[in-house]
């Protein structure tokens, strides 16, 4: 019996660890795995949202919701780089994690909180606040997927077709955030801690979200036109011809289809990561 009850402790180990294939800091509770990308979530964070971010990544990698990925060649540069969301209730908790905590095998990364995450968010309603999961996912795929899968179509680097298509958008190439845009500018962000390749990144995220309708909504223009301007479907394709040709080219299998947490390829299950029971 003694025996037994090892192998049986033995065997839960190796279950528990199997789970993620990386032991996730202990900071972390919860996971939701989809096509070998991994959400980890800390106790703050609801099933709800863990839940919903979930249905929005498996969304965006199979947007035809046919249970397989739209492009392997995307969701293998996330495989090969162990890419994983690390979801905090609050940005406040996110600042207090230590980055070292996480395995040295995960080399893609993207914060996302409980609180930017709107798991009611309707595109075509009123909504109290954007739902931050459709942004950061997104960047997670696109800057550790596409950009390493056509790196001369989505390198998130000056030179590149979707560069190309910034610098018309911001009216120039700007290295740095210059003091002011030229007059026409659709994508004018001025934040000072974006560097040239995360404005490309922020760049794909506005244009294809926008294309996809997420952006337009009462009061959503306001919110945001300081930075982007073209918040319809119309003014993408009218107004941005280089990113229309980028988004709709079907050999990259860009989403035409906006994630709405309902995704219908399989279930998004949570996982327990604790061991201790």
């Amino acid at each position: 019996m003694k025996r037994l009850f090892l192998s049986l402790i033995l065997i839960l180990s190796v279950a528990c660890t199997n789970i993620t294939g990386i032991v996730a800091p202990e900071d972390f509770n919860r996971e939701v795995k989809v096509f070998d990308v991994r959400i980890w979530a800390t106790e703050c964070v609801t099933d709800t949202k863990l839940l919903h971010a979930g249905n929005v990544l498996a969304q965006y990698l199979d947007n035809n919701g046919d249970g397989e990925p739209d492009k392997t060649a995307v969701t293998s540069e996330l495989s090969a780089r162990n890419a994983t969301i690390i979801m905090f209730g609050t940005r406040q908790e996110a600042e207090a994690f230590d980055l070292d905590k996480l395995p040295s095998d995960i080399t893609a990364v993207q914060f996302l909180y409980s609180t930017e995450t709107n798991s009611s968010f309707k595109p075509d309603g009123a909504n109290s606040y954007f739902d931050g999961s459709l942004q950061k996912v997104l960047h997670l795929i696109t800057t550790h997927g596409y950009a390493n899968a056509w790196s001369d179509v989505f390198g998130e680097c000056h030179g590149s077709k979707l560069s190309v298509a910034m610098d018309s958008a911001r009216g120039g190439y700007f290295p740095e955030i210059p003091a002011q845009y030229p007059e026409g500018a659709w994508y004018t962000n001025n934040d000072q801690s974006c560097d040239y390749e995360a404005q490309v990144a922020r760049y794909f995220y506005w244009a294809l979200t926008s294309r996809l309708g997420a952006q337009d909504y009462p009061g959503r223009f306001d919110e945001i036109k300081n930075e982007w301007q073209l918040n319809t479907p119309g003014l993408v394709t009218a107004e941005d011809p280089q990113v229309t040709e980028i988004l709709s080219n079907p050999d990259y299998g860009i989403p035409q289809i906006l994630p709405d947490g309902n995704y219908q390829g399989f279930e998004i299950k949570i996982t327990d990561l604790d061991c201790s029971t």
